[in-house]
């Protein structure tokens, strides 16, 4: 029988989430706000940088996967992570030193994000499959994926707060160009823990008998991953968009830009909070109605933003603590359900969790992409102009908060058709 965890082994593992999420909110939040409001890049071209690079990241996270779960190097998962690692200190430090103007400054971003994302995937996949080979029963899942992304939350908490410390008057570009400085000592330390003292996952076996194509396959072979992968989508893409356009809601519907730093705050702070009752409430009602809960209560929440304007800063703080008290139930549950899934599917002593969790990224990603790419062109067309108080702020508001609503609710109705056996999805009952 498998000895639980120790409360020092879960933060070991979890150390490296931290760093992992500070690297990821600026990129996703502050990137075309930077871009396409502060350094004057038409919309149209920052979406269309942002989705094809973030097309390209996608499409090479499931070959990453495979190639770290057939050719392990050396060290497995650790030596993979630690040759992504600085990669991503590289490309973010680029990201947020931007160099020239026009078509020169849209290659630089492009050329950059590219590195950062590189060392991103090799990092987050691995990271990822360790945890779930670490989990040996569904609840020690939970466990061990609330630890890491309770210490994300606290990166992201960090990520939401210091570049706007850091900008001590000086700007919205000078904050995040210090913070990208900041960041690296933080990820040296926390790669370094997680790599030093979290404990190895259990001897896998090493993949024979197929080759690297039909390895590649394999999670899409596997209904209950089918199935869990298109809420995934469907949920990922209603987060995206308000992480894509947040800060152009803040300041051209709310019309208080300073404040953008503490909704984040806020929001954040509150996903960490909830996590602890989103683990209790999963152990006692299931994995499934719990994230079903927490999709409902996103929702609840957040259509109110629709109807706010001009000085509703007091409201929009009770939207982003709602709405942040769900983000738990996302972020604890479905990595979750995706571990018991290969579980059930592949068996404890498969080394296949790289393959499963690339296309898991690759999902996460394309939901990004899809935002970016198609929100910031359509704002475009539609007439809004990021500044321009009353230029196209409906179309903002309808996309920023009605549609995501109906995402998460389509989202939801597909994962209440579903029922849970032995711990994985599959298609049939109701909740």
């Amino acid at each position: 029988m498998m000895v639980p965890l120790s409360r020092g082994q879960l933060l070991a593992y979890g150390a490296l989430g931290l760093p992992l999420a500070m690297a990821a909110l600026p990129v996703y939040v502050h990137v075309p706000k930077l871009y396409g409001g502060v350094l004057g890049l038409e919309l149209a071209l920052v979406g269309a940088v942002l989705l094809g690079v973030r097309l390209l990241d996608a499409v090479q996270d499931p070959l990453l996967g495979v190639l770290a779960d057939r050719h392990g190097l050396r060290g497995g998962r650790r030596l993979w992570i630690a040759l992504g690692v600085p990669l991503l200190a590289i490309g973010l430090v680029g990201v947020f030193h931007p160099v020239g103007s026009g078509y020169a400054l849209a290659g630089w971003l492009a050329g950059s994000l590219v590195v950062a994302y590189l060392g991103y995937s090799l990092a987050t996949i691995n990271y990822h499959a360790w945890g779930a080979e670490l989990g040996t029963v569904p609840h020690e899942r939970t466990r061990v994926t609330a630890a890491r992304e309770g210490l994300a939350l606290i990166g992201v908490l960090l990520a939401a707060a210091i570049p706007a410390w850091l900008a001590s008057g000086q700007g919205e570009a000078e904050g995040l160009s210090r913070f990208s400085l900041l960041f690296l000592p933080l990820l040296v330390v926390a790669s370094w823990v997680t790599l030093r003292y979290a404990p190895p996952a259990p001897g896998h076996q090493r993949i024979h008998g197929h080759g690297f194509l039909r390895a590649l396959g394999a999670p899409l072979s596997n209904q209950p991953f089918r199935l869990l992968a298109a809420v995934f989508l469907l949920n990922g893409i209603a987060a995206a968009i308000p992480a894509t356009l947040v800060l152009f809601f803040v300041q051209d519907v709310l019309l208080s830009p300073k404040l953008a730093g503490a909704y984040l705050v806020i929001y954040f702070l509150a996903g960490a909070a909830g996590m602890p009752g989103w683990l209790a409430l999963s152990a006692r009602i299931g994995k499934k109605a719990a994230w079903i809960a927490s999709m409902l209560l996103a929702v609840a929440a957040f259509v109110w933003a629709f109807s706010l304007g001009a000085g509703d800063s007091l409201a929009f703080f009770v939207i982003c603590a709602l709405s942040g008290l769900a983000l738990g139930g996302d972020l604890a549950l479905a990595p979750s359900l995706l571990a018991d899934v290969i579980d059930e599917k592949e068996g404890p002593n498969s080394r296949t969790a790289g393959a499963y969790f690339g296309v898991w990224s690759l999902l996460n990603k394309l939901n990004l992409a899809l935002a970016a790419g198609i929100a910031l062109p359509l704002l475009g067309f539609l007439g809004y102009q990021p500044g321009a108080a009353g230029q196209g702020t409906f179309a903002l508001s309808v996309s920023y908060a009605l549609l995501p609503c109906a995402l998460k609710l389509a989202a939801a109705a597909l994962l209440a058709g579903a029922t849970l056996q032995g711990g994985a999805v599959r298609a049939g009952a109701q909740v």
